[in-house]
């Protein structure tokens, strides 16, 4: 395990064996031909972008996808040779760096093509490219209409080549009704049928996120872009739902992260007293608190009032406003607890858990924002 440094006052525990578990259950999934893209973008969901990474290539992933360019940036300086996919938008000024960088780009703007294209042919270096089809979700994508006009103004560079073909679910893992899904698999369909009519063809075509992934096998097409579910979470309840009723196949997704600060203080509180900013909390008997050195700045959400954090295996309820960087939790009832004694914020304690879900149920959100919100600065430690 990795030696924390001196001052931290909050650190999140990243499970090595859960991990290689979950990665080694998609791979079983969706067997040895089709690509497995793991996505790591906003810090690996939080888990660590570096750590995660490292751990997903030595567990047989085939590719990482990112976000952001800086994301790739930094997988390449860490020696990483893999695939790299990059989904969002790359500016045009960094285009270059793209190439040189030897990323795959997700595209949609004829702006981009262009762009590609004049540093590729200044260059004489072939670059990548991975068409994102509108199909319904109406974020990033080019209208099926428009298609195979814009395929062919690739295939005007020398040096750009078409790789992929792309789309992304609207509702899949919001529902159990999977009716949308399925006609944005048709619109997908589609849109490979009017790019072979057009004499184009693509090598890989890729829709499938964590719920497509876990729920239906013919959205594998040639790649899976799994996200969530490589950490042990499901991309929600509906999705674990369908996956029971319409899976043979039984697995127990197994969360990575764990997240954990120590108790700064100790102190016992009369009755009547006010606990916080806003006075939003009053003491109907002696309370005996721990202050933990966490909050808001730190991803806890300022929102959550009725919640609770684990010590020594049993549940600590928060008393009073989360603070920017301090938590006052009630600990009358539970014995010896000390000063600088573990916390679990996220994760479990002997026969408690705090789940992602948990938490997000507590914030209003949903699980993606709670682990994603974990402030990038916190060391994320490997452990066994």
């Amino acid at each position: 395990m990795k030696k924390l440094s001196i001052g931290e006052l909050s650190w999140v525990e990243i499970s090595k064996k859960a991990l290689i578990h979950n990665i080694t259950h998609f791979r079983q999934l969706i067997g040895k031909e089709t690509v497995l893209c793991t996505c790591v973008k906003a810090n690996a969901y939080g888990h660590g972008l570096q750590e995660s990474s490292t751990i997903m290539l030595q567990s047989g992933v085939d590719w990482l996808s990112v976000n952001s360019l800086y994301e790739a940036r930094t997988l390449r300086q860490m020696k990483i040779n893999a695939p790299i996919l990059i989904v969002g938008y790359v500016p045009l000024e960094d285009i270059q760096e793209s190439v040189e960088l030897n990323c795959r780009m997700i595209i949609y703007n004829r702006e981009t093509i262009e762009q590609i294209g004049k540093v590729t042919n200044r260059l004489k270096k072939k670059a990548y490219v991975h068409i994102k089809v509108e199909t319904g979700t109406n974020r990033q994508g080019v209208l099926l209409s428009d298609l195979p006009n814009f395929a062919q103004a690739i295939q005007k560079y020398t040096y750009i080549e078409i790789e992929g073909l792309s789309t992304h679910f609207a509702n899949i893992e919001d529902t159990t009704d999977h009716s949308y899904a399925m006609l944005q698999i048709q619109r997908f369909m589609d849109a490979i049928s009017s790019l072979e009519n057009a004499g184009i063809s693509i090598p890989i075509k890729h829709c499938a996120n964590s719920a497509a992934t876990l729920l239906f096998p013919k959205t594998y097409f040639q790649m899976v872009r799994v996200g969530i579910s490589c950490y042990g979470m499901w991309p929600s309840n509906e999705t674990y739902i369908s996956y029971q009723q319409e899976r043979d196949h039984r697995f127990k997704l197994i969360p990575v992260l764990t997240w954990k600060t120590k108790v700064a203080q100790i102190k016992t509180v009369p009755i009547g007293e006010y606990i916080g900013y806003g006075c939003t909390y009053r003491t109907s008997h002696e309370t005996k608190l721990a202050i933990l050195p966490v909050g808001y700045y730190d991803g806890y959400d300022r929102g959550l009032s009725e919640g609770h954090v684990l010590i020594h295996g049993k549940r600590a309820p928060i008393r009073g406003r989360i603070c920017m960087n301090i938590i006052m939790v009630e600990v009358t009832d539970i014995p010896d607890v000390r000063l600088e004694d573990e916390v679990i914020l996220m994760g479990q304690s002997e026969e408690e858990t705090i789940s992602a879900e948990l938490f997000a149920h507590w914030a209003g959100t949903i699980n993606y924002e709670v682990t994603t919100r974990i402030n990038d600065r916190i060391p994320r430690v490997v452990i066994e």
